[in-house]
């Protein structure tokens, strides 16, 4: 199995929360802080060099204002080959 830090699905997911987060009017740094978090965090995850646990994925959908089931059936979407 190849490291889903550099697989196509982590791309598309990485695409995914950028994007949403961009729609939501949120900067990095109003993320950060809705997750108690420095805003390196964030860019880490945006960038594919920290990977995000599910609890931790659910708490950056709501940190968006998104539901988490629509974030990642909009993530399921946008994978390559899905």
């Amino acid at each position: 199995m190849a490291r889903s830090l550099r697989t196509p699905g982590h791309r598309a997911l990485m695409q995914v929360l950028i994007e949403t987060r961009k729609e939501a009017g949120i900067t990095q740094q109003e993320l950060a802080d809705r997750l108690n978090r420095p805003q390196s965090y964030v860019a880490k995850v945006e960038t594919g060099e920290r990977r995000l646990d599910v609890i931790e994925f659910i708490e950056w959908a709501e940190g968006i204002g998104a539901s988490p089931a629509l974030l990642m059936d909009r993530v399921a979407k946008a994978v390559p080959g899905q």
